[in-house]
């Protein structure tokens, strides 16, 4: 690097080099932001930027087809697992982009959400899904593996599909905010909680391999994460004018789960190769050394590579409460990742339009069949507060590294050789801290109030009970239509929405006033007014001029031109028009 780039660099990874901003935005949260928003840093500035941000949610992505994969029956050893990282990277880098450059226009990273595992493992678990037992003395080729999980892969996307369609309305008519008004913290308590408590199993089945392995990734993530999480690496770097000194990286703070998962898997290599374990051990990292080898070095991923997508009623109705618990978190990022980037609030055609354009990118993964629909990521929100750096342009350059990764197949094929019990260790960990932000929602409620601790009870209690009974008795629900009982069986077995529906329907029949509710505080925290609802920073590029022409999109609630209360206006003077009429036939006939 020469002087000017690396002096570059270091503006953008120390955030102690500058006084401290002492002007107050955004209710009084004052940030220190070496490229705002809307500047543009030189181009190796964000490449390595934006390689930072892919490093962040790599992990989190990693892990979500590794979850999902034995439910749709792919074997251990097919490169079709490794299709399916890759195919997760790829769609996230292109919903990463359309929400970066068309959707809310924050600095936003997206990528796959736990919320759509729990609905999607309920589907998976109907009878007609359930994987065949096989028998290990036939070896099945690809071919013949493909025609088992396959079809239920269209299943998933059929169900992801419909649902995003939903999603993408909600976001187009301005609904997510009168949604708002009804779903309450007692609401969002059980439904985030019940994702990690319903996934107890699939930690403990991936870490039951090796509990050895799993307990030394745990405290490997426990060390990276929280004890060592505010200490810094140093390193030298040159600038023009102090010379050379000694900069701090927060490699701990940015990077738990993935030094975690790089130092369980180097230990796991290093005693495979001294063969401690043994052969057919979970833990060897040579087991699936096979869907390394038959991956291609390049693979496009595109729409319908596992063939047409299916709908049924049923599968688009569980996944339905997965799309709104995520659209209801990603509105809580919007406004963090606004502060945190030195931003105006966000006005409400930006959260429309984000809400919107994260519907399209669950559609667009639907149709690739990644297994999953695509959200906001919020370690890569944390980063902006740490790097100081909320370039929209550094995110955008990070969608296309998603992108560009995505079309290596080798570079898929690499993490499915990862040791399933170092996956079930971090699978503790994740699934824990999921369990937990979803509690940490009570800090709204009054909890000396027996209402609200009845609210929370039951429907934790509730959401795991009933999913428990409905997979311990499969056929328990016969209504004498085959298509109702598959919708009640999924409805009943998605933990989060049954918890979830008890929690907002206990909470809005039940009387109590909105500060025992913990409505006065929650209200004032996710609806923020923007100091300029016209500002720069969410106007669409190129294109803002002629949209001012056109006059109808005023009254679309996506439309950066969009003015809140005009159609309200037109359709009340269209009412007092009409009773004018009215009134004026009366008098003619008297």
């Amino acid at each position: 690097m020469t002087e000017k780039q690396v002096e570059a660099f270091d503006k953008t990874q120390t955030s102690g080099s500058k006084t401290e901003d002492d002007s107050e935005r955004n209710d009084g949260l004052s940030k220190e932001i070496d490229y705002k928003i809307d500047d543009v840093p030189p181009w190796y500035v964000c490449l390595i930027l934006s390689f930072q941000h892919y490093l962040t949610m790599l992990g989190g992505t990693v892990t979500y087809p590794y979850l999902i994969s034995p439910h749709l029956c792919i074997p251990d050893d097919d490169p079709s697992r490794g299709y399916l990282i890759s195919t997760t990277f790829f769609v996230s880098g292109i919903a990463t982009f359309l929400q970066s450059t068309f959707g809310a226009r924050l600095p936003i990273v997206q990528g796959c959400s736990m919320t759509f595992l729990v609905p999607l493992l309920a589907i998976l678990h109907l009878p007609k899904w359930e994987c065949p037992e096989r028998n290990p003395n036939i070896t099945l080729t690809f071919d013949e593996a493909a025609e088992i999980w396959m079809p239920r892969m269209r299943e998933v996307q059929g169900a992801l599909i419909g649902a995003s369609l939903i999603e993408m309305i909600i976001g187009m008519t301005g609904m997510i905010g009168f949604l708002l008004n009804w779903i309450t913290p007692l609401a969002i308590v059980p439904t985030i909680s019940l994702v990690g408590l319903s996934l107890f199993a699939e930690a403990a089945h991936s870490a039951s391999g090796h509990w050895g392995i799993a307990m030394f990734t745990v405290m490997l993530m426990i060390l990276f994460s929280q004890s060592l999480r505010d200490v810094s690496i140093p390193y030298p770097r040159n600038s023009s004018k102090t010379g050379w000194t000694t900069g701090k990286f927060p490699l701990f703070k940015l990077f738990p789960v993935l030094l975690t998962i790089v130092l369980s898997w180097s230990f796991c290599a290093i005693l495979t190769a001294t063969n401690v374990f043994q052969e057919g051990s979970p833990a060897r990292t040579d087991l699936r050394l096979s869907a390394l080898k038959n991956s291609p070095w390049f693979r496009l991923p595109y729409p319908g590579q596992w063939g047409m997508p299916s709908f049924t009623t049923a599968a688009i109705l569980g996944i339905l409460a997965g799309t709104l618990a995520s659209a209801i978190e990603s509105v809580g990022d919007y406004y963090a990742c606004a502060r945190l980037s030195g931003a105006d609030v966000p006005p409400k055609h930006a959260i429309n339009r984000g809400i919107f354009m994260e519907g399209l990118g669950c559609v667009i993964s639907g149709f690739f069949g990644s297994g999953s629909g695509v959200t906001s990521f919020s370690e890569n929100i944390g980063a902006i507060g740490i790097t100081k750096v909320a370039s929209r342009r550094v995110i955008q350059y990070g969608s296309l590294l998603m992108i560009v990764f995505g079309m290596l197949g080798k570079f898929g094929g690499v993490f499915v050789t990862i040791p399933q019990p170092i996956l079930g260790g971090i699978f503790c960990i994740m699934f824990s801290m999921v369990t937990a932000v979803g509690l940490s929602t009570l800090h709204f409620v009054d909890l000396n109030s027996s209402r609200n601790l009845f609210v929370l009870g039951f429907s934790l209690f509730m959401g795991l009970c009933v999913p428990k009974w409905i997979q311990a008795n499969p056929g328990a629900i016969q209504t004498g239509s085959d298509s109702v009982d598959q919708v009640i069986t999924i409805l009943l077995s998605t933990n989060m929405l049954v918890g979830g529906f008890i929690g907002f329907l206990l909470d809005n029949s039940i009387p109590g006033t909105d500060e025992e509710r913990g409505l006065l505080t929650w209200r004032k925290e996710n609806s923020g007014e923007s100091s300029c609802s016209c500002s720069k920073t969410y106007e669409l590029p190129y294109i803002m001029n002629s949209l001012r022409k056109i006059s109808f999109l005023r009254y679309l609630p996506i439309s950066p031109t969009y003015e809140e209360g005009r159609m309200k206006n037109k359709l009340y003077s269209f009412r007092k028009y009409l009773k004018r009429e009215k009134s004026s036939q009366v008098s003619g006939v008297i």
